[in-house]
């Protein structure tokens, strides 16, 4: 059994920088489980966390980021349940109090006790005020916390816990709309998620995927992705989108960027009756009244990233090579030059960092 330290990001003030820092290596105790990290995604998310002012989010810190995490299981409390020690798992993120009715049923993301968690600055889950897995090793609370990958590549399979579920988790609440022929989605913003959306929706649905991004670079990923159509964000967007429904509009939009012109455009595309997944948290608002701009009928979803299932159901289209994150890979000592990176756009697909 391994002793001694180890390495890790941590976040240390609010407004950071986060620093890579040694740890002690932590020990399992109870139902806990000790992974070795082979990867762990990084994403705005995490510009999010680190950039937040004090008192913004209910976090304690100093934390160690990262909440996209693939290793192998090293070791196991005495009550451990899960995956053995030797496999390889990926770890779901959002972490509830494990025993409410929306737990049970494999929901942590919308844990029922999540405001009282809250309150006592418990944390979101992984690297969301408690330690993540930008790190050497992980402590995961528990084995039900742990999906097994077989031999899927750590660095693609790192993104599939938050980048590939939310993206599945944001398909979901629109699929049922999307059974009717000749039906049309449109996907806002070709990035870490919107690229993985495009795949699980060609996998999954027969609709028509229609992408918008302000980059050419990202339109061209969502072709290689299974888009059927790709346009740039233009002012001419909204009637491009609407002549490739037949005038009608979408069935349904899924917003990956979330800022004021993305909510303009897809308030501009739907077609009444219509499935509005409002994902990206870009600054973005919609006024709800009757009359008001929204078509009528339309339902307005806010994905928060998805269900044990679905990241069941996620890795099963993975290892199915029906789903393939597009990554760049990076050490982990070269975290500060990789959010830089980040920041200015420089990055395509997902940013995975590696422990060197």
């Amino acid at each position: 059994m391994s002793t001694g330290r180890t390495r890790a990001l941590r976040l240390t003030g609010w407004g950071g920088p986060p620093v890579l820092t040694g740890t002690a290596r932590p020990r399992p105790t109870g139902e806990e489980v000790l992974i070795q990290v082979e990867a762990a995604g990084l994403c705005r998310s995490d510009l999010h966390v680190i950039d937040a002012p004090p008192g913004t989010l209910p976090y304690r810190i100093p934390f160690t980021l990262g909440h996209e995490v693939a290793g192998r299981v090293v070791e196991r409390g005495p009550l451990a349940c899960g995956p053995a020690i030797g496999e390889r798992v990926v770890v779901y993120g959002p972490w509830g109090c494990g025993s409410c009715a929306r737990c049970a049923a494999g929901a942590e993301n919308y844990c029922d006790r999540r405001t009282l968690l809250d309150a006592d600055l418990v944390g979101t889950g992984a690297g969301l005020g408690r330690d993540g897995g930008m790190a050497d090793v992980m402590l995961v609370p528990s084995g039900r916390l742990l999906v097994p990958v077989g031999e899927l590549p750590s660095a693609r399979a790192a993104p599939l816990t938050d980048a590939g579920l939310t993206a599945y988790h944001a398909v979901s609440t629109v699929r049922h709309a999307l059974t009717v022929e000749g039906a049309s989605v449109v996907v806002l913003g070709l990035g870490g998620l919107g690229h993985l959306a495009v795949q699980i929706l060609r996998a999954t649905t027969e609709a028509q995927v229609l992408a918008v991004d302000v980059r050419e670079e990202a339109l061209a990923l969502a072709h290689e992705c299974g888009a059927h159509f790709g346009t740039l964000a233009r002012p001419d967007t909204a009637a491009v989108l609407r002549g490739r429904t037949g005038g009608v509009g979408a069935v349904a939009v899924l917003d990956f960027v979330g800022d004021p012109s993305t909510a303009r455009l897809a308030v501009d595309v739907l077609r009444p009756g219509g499935e509005l997944a409002v994902v990206g948290s870009g600054g973005g608002e919609l006024t709800v009244r009757k009359p008001g701009g929204l078509p009528p009928g339309t339902r307005i979803s806010l994905p928060f990233w998805g269900t044990l299932p679905e990241l069941e159901a996620v890795v099963a289209l993975a290892l199915k090579d029906a789903l393939k994150a597009r990554v760049e890979e990076f050490p982990l000592s070269e975290a500060a030059e990789v959010i830089a990176r980040l920041r200015s756009g420089e990055v395509r697909g997902r940013a995975v960092l590696i422990p060197d």
